[in-house]
């Protein structure tokens, strides 16, 4: 959408525009600007966000034709895709040709190796493993950062830029992305497709329209890919953060924790303006087992991009944050609280040190003292005690394992 001064707009700037609010930064004026022309019409929230980045992954996966990641709900195109997927939907019935004879390891490996150039959700993380799972293929979260590392991010779509998913398929699409990226062989070409043809004989026809918004190989956004995941005492399982929308200087950063047990608590002293720069906010119990399932802290990110605080102030949760989170937002941290994680040990005050750059994240307390602090850790009352989340609680695995039920 656009503002009433032409200014181009989305959904995350909606978010972080409540957040303006509470800082006293944006009148009320303004936000109903944002409100009212932030999603001007149908279809997907128009950055790379959780849902079309799992849009665009179906095709790099191999899984769905040409745009369906990208093209905008009220183009003609998109209603031709509709009858062309119905037609080949038919023709592959037709062929016995199966989802698993596609959604391979090596599938799912070029489906993370896009997800690292386009700089998709953390929440890929999530679904990508758990997808893999049901197709008895394991991905194991260490092999993101390999993948990452050898991966250059391509493209700054919001909300790491000022770009959008219409831009995009403007520009070429997924498939454009993927031509960059065989230039540096980082796809396996030979895998069999939807389109009945191989990744390499579909990619022969793409073509990056605009290097300004899919960087070429040459001239990437960085070196690395789009999503981190960090290990270290805090999160020995793991956890994630969107690296390519962290704002340089708060790649590395140590500060005092501010802990909150709920997404509530922590939005109330948010708003309240009761965090500081440098501080590091981390939201617990709200995992898998512990929320149960797992909501997005976007309206927190949001509150703290929209007050300015997004290059001076980090999150961490065991929760997951919405594709719309920018800065430095750490979530999946494994094993959860509720869990017994080492996160549900963490005391307000206790230095927690970030480092992107160096896959690492440390509480920085002594294994003795927490080892004590185990002693008396309680696990809180569950939130629902009846009903099937009760059950999936009980059954669920941790984040870094996709949140399947075992």
């Amino acid at each position: 959408g656009r503002l009433k001064d032409g200014r181009r707009t989305c959904l995350s700037h909606m978010f972080e525009a409540v957040g303006a609010y509470h800082a006293g930064k944006l009148d009320e004026a303004g936000v109903a600007d944002y409100t009212e022309n932030a999603c001007p019409t149908c279809g997907s929230c128009s950055g790379m966000y959780t849902a079309n980045s799992m849009n665009c992954l179906t095709e790099a996966i191999g899984m769905a034709l040409r745009g369906n990641g990208t093209i905008p709900a009220v183009y003609s195109a998109r209603l031709r895709l509709a009858k062309q997927t119905g037609m080949k939907i038919m023709e592959l019935v037709e062929k016995n040709v199966r989802p698993r004879d596609i959604m391979t390891e090596a599938a799912f490996h070029n489906a993370e190796t896009v997800d690292m150039a386009l700089g998709c959700s953390t929440n890929t993380m999530l679904h990508l493993p758990a997808i893999a799972h049901e197709a008895g293929v394991e991905l194991d979260l260490r092999m993101v950062n390999g993948i990452s590392d050898k991966t250059p991010n391509l493209c700054h779509l919001a909300p790491a830029g000022d770009t959008y998913i219409e831009d995009l398929d403007r520009a070429g699409g997924v498939w454009a992305v993927m031509k960059e990226l065989t230039k540096a062989g980082l796809l396996d070409t030979s895998l069999p497709t939807v389109t009945g043809k191989t990744v390499g004989k579909n990619l022969e026809t793409a073509e990056n329209l605009d290097t300004s918004l899919i960087r070429p190989l040459e001239e990437p956004y960085s070196k690395t890919g789009g999503i981190a995941a960090l290990f270290g005492n805090l999160a020995p399982d793991g956890c994630v953060v969107k690296q390519s929308a962290v704002a340089p200087e708060m790649l590395r950063h140590k500060g005092p924790a501010r802990v909150f047990n709920s997404e509530e608590e922590a939005i109330a002293v948010i708003y309240a303006g009761g965090i500081r720069p440098g501080d590091v906010v981390v939201i617990r119990y709200e995992g898998p087992k512990g929320g149960p399932g797992m909501r997005e802290m976007l309206n927190p990110t949001s509150a703290i991009a929209g007050m300015g605080l997004d290059k001076d102030v980090a999150l961490i949760t065991d929760g997951r944050f919405s594709g719309a989170t920018r800065g430095a937002s750490i979530g999946h941290v494994s094993p959860e609280a509720a869990s017994g994680g080492v996160i549900g040990l963490v005391r307000e005050g206790d230095l927690i040190e970030i480092d992107i750059p160096g896959r690492s994240i440390h509480l920085c307390v002594e294994d003795a003292e927490l080892a004590e602090r185990r002693k008396t850790w309680v696990c809180p009352e569950p939130k629902i005690k009846s009903g099937y989340l009760t059950r999936y609680a009980k059954l669920v695995s941790s984040a870094d394992k996709g949140a399947i039920l075992q």
